[in-house]
């Protein structure tokens, strides 16, 4: 069994013979910004300084991060004091909307998987693929500390 070109949809040993009859399509590959890229990198988002923090291209964007960071910071902070009930209430909401975070990053990462967007498009999507990539990291982050909240008060 031969193996596949994604260039014609045909095998290497079919597509030798139509090579001369049809165009190579170009198989779509989605490029990654360099902060998306450095977005997987990092540990904490909230331990970032104001200039390492993600850039984005909308302005909405770039208000709902700032937003979405303060909340987390001051969770964070609400975690020291927080009786063992809250934590746990917190904890089952973050874990499910950790759920509806990743389901909307898989649908634009597949969306720019595609290559069949406009530039508009394309930079939109990216953007929202980033304020995904942030809100998960910063949810794991955040229930990860839950955990141990919850752990600790359980003995």
């Amino acid at each position: 069994m031969s193996t596949p070109n994604y260039n014609t949809g045909m095998s290497n040993s079919t597509s030798a013979l139509h090579n001369t009859q049809q165009a190579v399509i170009p198989f779509p590959e989605y490029e990654m910004d360099e902060d998306l890229k450095r977005i997987d990198e990092i540990d904490n988002i909230l331990d970032l300084n104001e200039d390492e923090f993600p850039k984005f291209t909308l302005a909405k964007n770039k208000a709902r991060f700032q937003r979405m960071l303060s909340w987390y910071k001051a969770k964070e902070s609400w975690l020291e004091v927080a009786p063992l009930s809250g934590v746990n209430k917190l904890f089952k909401q973050q874990s499910k909307e950790l759920e509806g975070i990743r389901a909307n990053k898989l649908d634009y990462e597949m969306e720019l998987e595609t290559g069949t967007l406009t530039p508009s498009q394309r930079s939109y999507r990216s953007d929202e693929l980033k304020m995904c990539k942030v809100q998960e990291k910063m949810a794991v982050q955040l229930i990860a500390k839950m955990q141990v909240k919850i752990k600790s008060g359980r003995r």
